[in-house]
């Protein structure tokens, strides 16, 4: 590790990280939380396991494959350069710093963080599709966001040398598009081939409500969400790093935490505005709601969400302002949708996350205009242009087309949606028969005994 100064900053680093990946599991946990009870009572079973295989599936596949993918695709596809193979094969599944190591101490909790950035990547499409979809199908999906789409766009526009950055000025500090932005459009084009749950339109087009069999269940979970979100604000920056580690001059002449972009933030700034941003969106969440409780606490996380790409900028009052516009668009927008398309997003997925990630982005973009992107010269400043362009690469060019394209794959083959019978009676059919052949078995034995 070099000096004893070196040795501290090393593990500090790694404990950082380590106890970010810890605070960050909780989002899984809330997502299951969420989605179970938001969802009928016969698809308890299939909607949490769903959601929970998940995890080795995206785990191995990252492990493999994903990681490679973020430290080689930076200069997209050959825009600013070809393929980085020298940083790729650092962080191949072969090399040494991906196995136990102890003369690395960082890229492990640096995978990991990563690791569930992608895990939430695919959760967030998760509650979107409950109560249709096959299990597989939805496996494979999670898969290719985990572990493909969500990590190219991480090296195009989340890479201190993504060639969104240096060209467009793209800015997403804590990632309104490169997380949400895209798992909202991959929800979206999920959902157009998939359809509505069986009932969910009248005859007439008109929405039915299908009310969450457990409002506290859902609220706990947004709640654990909540608190994993923080922990994921913490795990986007780099913690300590001295201006020489830079190279640039806008660091100063002290060791500072930084942005994914190696720009300087601290913990502190991030607090306040990671608080404002979400008291603006559960104000406006009940509001706009007219105090459903639902769309408040769905608000509060849309609120984060909508400031989040620059909440390393902005004032707090900016972050609560920004946040409470983002809310009120991803409510409106979220039944337009649904009355115009007959889309049936059953957990608002797509507007929390999409919408309002879509939405943070050109706010950002406008707000944060002639800021530096990176420390780095030569790099373009901040602008609305790069920033909407970025949100439509992040929404739609690898969120929407590609989901859409492998749905309408799936559908083809009959592997996308289950049968209409299972969906009548319930996803977790088999498991409600064995509980009944279960119950009758012991009826049958106590009689035997009279």
């Amino acid at each position: 590790m070099g000096n004893n100064l070196d040795a501290l900053t090393t593990v500090f680093t790694e404990f950082y990280y380590w106890v970010t990946v810890v605070i960050m599991f909780l989002i899984h946990v809330g997502f299951c939380m969420y989605e179970v009870g938001a969802s009928r009572r016969r698809n308890h079973m299939h909607t949490l396991l769903k959601n929970t295989m998940l995890i080795p599936l995206v785990t191995i596949t990252f492990f493999f494959f994903g990681w490679w993918i973020y430290w080689a695709f930076p200069n997209g596809p050959f825009i600013t350069g070809g393929l980085n193979l020298e940083a790729g094969a650092a962080n191949l599944p072969t090399s040494e710093t991906m196995a136990t190591n102890l003369g690395d101490r960082i890229t492990g909790v640096f995978w990991a963080a990563f690791l569930l950035f992608s895990w939430t990547a695919a959760s967030i499409v998760s509650g979107a599709v409950i109560e249709r979809i096959r299990s597989g199908a939805f496996w494979i999906i999670a898969v290719m966001i985990g572990s493909v789409t969500w990590i190219i766009d991480a090296a195009w526009g989340w890479h201190p040398e993504g060639w969104m950055v240096k060209l467009l000025g793209y800015h997403d500090a804590y990632a309104s598009g490169v997380i949400h932005g895209i798992a909202g459009g991959t929800a979206l084009g999920v959902l157009v081939v998939l359809g509505p749950r069986l009932g969910r339109f009248a005859a007439d087009g008109t929405p039915r409500v299908f009310v969450a069999h457990n409002p506290w269940l859902v609220t706990i979970g947004l709640f654990l969400i909540y608190t994993g979100f923080w922990g994921f604000y913490a795990a986007c920056n780099v913690p300590i790093i001295s201006p020489e580690g830079i190279g640039g001059q806008i660091t100063g002449e002290t060791w500072t935490a930084t942005t994914i972009y190696l720009t300087p933030t601290t913990l502190g700034a991030i607090t306040v505005n990671f608080l404002m941003s979400l008291s603006g969106g559960l104000l406006v969440g009940y509001l706009v709601s007219k105090g459903d409780s639902f769309w408040t606490y769905s608000g509060g996380l849309a609120g984060i969400i909508t400031a989040s790409a620059g909440n390393d900028l902005y004032h707090p009052i900016q972050a609560m302002v920004i946040a409470g516009i983002g809310t009120w668009c991803a409510y409106k927008l979220h039944y337009w949708v649904e009355r115009t398309f007959k889309i049936d997003d059953a957990v608002g997925a797509v507007a929390v996350h999409g919408y309002a990630g879509f939405i943070g982005l050109v706010i950002a973009g406008f707000v944060l205009w002639g800021y530096p992107s990176s420390p780095y010269e030569g790099y373009a400043a901040v602008n609305p242009l790069g920033n909407t362009i970025g949100a439509v690469i992040m929404f739609f060019v690898l969120g929407f087309v590609p989901a859409w394209i492998v749905s309408k794959l799936l559908d083809a083959g009959g592997l996308l949606r289950v049968p209409r019978e299972v969906e009548l009676m319930g996803l977790d059919f088999k498991t409600l028969h064995e509980e009944e052949q279960a119950r009758r078995d012991v009826r049958d034995a106590e009689k035997a005994l009279v």
